[in-house]
């Protein structure tokens, strides 16, 4: 199934506030809520798309990469449709109560959709959920790495669950217990009296954080945090064509988080090395040629550098300085799957500062020749770079 564009998902345009995304979103979530509508699949399946259109639109970060790369900035290079896994800026791999943890407070007090849709906790009696930070990653590619795209294996510190306890933080299972605030249920209820009459609003229980338990003695090895620092591998496949300043979000690679909570993503942030002879300009690559005043008059055939080897083009007869030739499909493959870009070669005439006794004079004898007199351009070499890359 292909993304749906996720302004549309909201029914908001592009110029709508965080308030605007945020009241969007509500009026979704509220409409497509399994709660609201048990045993439908199609509703499960659009209440999750809002809240992928929604972590991607209520973040500045997210938002202006997906504005300027589409789906395709969130790091999914693939259509494989909302809910699905490896990068996604999006739901990518998460559950409902991943969804439910992160957005409850779009609908106001602790209880999140909980308290909105009158369950307990964080939606319909669910004891909320940690989720671990997320880790972000430099990654150098060279031009050659993205045109081809390239599988990178990425050494990476993180905080991974502790295998002692099984990242319950306890010494062992004597030593976790119910919490007495809340009695288990991770939250607590208020009665707040106002001008309307008592409320009832409901919050993350304070003593034990919305887990339930609490632990009395905490684990050895990792003193009761439930996570332990590990260096860790991680296989990250970056697309062909992206550009610097992209951020590939591997889902559920970043930290853990204590009693098998949600892991954080691994933001893989693109920056690339510059090419000796070639320039990257979107989607297009450019080399600068210098051929001698001999080969611009009278034609002749000189070898280029493309990004996996080298070509051989042809060198018209009168080629004047500023000439731009095109080799097309020879650039950078656009990222979202709509073609390849093309190697622009920018003739330039080498005119030599010393010259020999010999060469001086044949010069001088053509100084004067008919057709060695300039003749004006019609288009000047400006005109035709903005020509090029308008």
């Amino acid at each position: 199934m292909s993304k749906r564009d996720y302004y549309e998902v909201l029914g908001v345009d592009k110029n709508a506030g965080a308030d605007e995304i945020k009241k969007a979103y509500r009026k979704a979530a509220i409409k497509f809520h399994p709660d609201k509508n048990p045993g439908d699949k199609s509703s499960e399946d659009k209440f999750k798309e809002a809240a992928e259109a929604y972590d991607v639109l209520s973040n500045d970060d997210k938002k202006v990469r997906y504005d300027r790369y589409g789906h395709a900035g969130m790091g999914g290079a693939s259509s494989s449709g909302y809910g699905g896994g490896g990068y996604g800026g999006g739901m990518g791999g998460f559950s409902m109560d991943d969804i439910f943890e992160r957005f409850g407070d779009v609908f106001g007090g602790g209880g999140g959709f909980g308290s909105f849709f009158g369950g307990g906790g964080g939606g319909g009696g669910r004891t909320a959920r940690r989720r671990g930070t997320d880790l972000r990653i430099k990654v150098k590619l060279t031009l050659e790495e993205v045109v081809n795209g390239v599988t990178k294996k990425l050494k990476i510190n993180k905080l991974t669950t502790c295998e002692k306890c099984d990242g319950s933080g306890a010494k062992d299972p004597s030593s976790v217990s119910t919490c007495s605030t809340c009695q288990g249920s991770g939250s607590v209820t208020k009665v707040v009296n106002t001008m309307l009459g008592a409320m009832q609003t409901q919050s993350v229980c304070p003593n034990c954080q919305g887990e339930g338990k609490v632990t009395t003695a905490p684990c050895d090895a990792c003193r009761g945090a439930g996570t332990v620092k590990k260096e860790e591998v991680v296989e990250v496949r970056i697309p062909a064509g992206v550009a610097v300043g992209m951020q590939l979000s591997v889902s559920g690679k970043g930290n853990a988080t204590k009693n098998g909570g949600v892991n954080g993503d691994l933001l893989v942030l693109i920056e690339e090395i510059p090419h000796k002879e070639l320039t990257r300009i979107d989607n297009d690559l450019v080399y600068n040629l210098s051929v001698n005043v001999a080969d611009a008059i009278l034609g002749g055939t000189v070898e280029i550098p493309t990004v996996d080897s080298r070509a051989k083009i042809k060198i018209e007869a009168g080629t004047e300085a500023g000439r731009i030739l095109r080799l097309r499909g020879k650039g950078v493959p656009d990222v979202n799957g709509y073609g390849v870009g093309d190697l622009l070669v920018i003739v330039d005439v080498y005119v030599p500062k010393n010259i020999n006794k010999t060469e001086k004079e044949i010069i001088e004898k053509l100084r004067n020749a008919e057709n060695f007199q300039p003749k004006k351009n019609k288009i000047n070499i400006f005109e035709r770079m903005r020509g090029y890359f308008s």
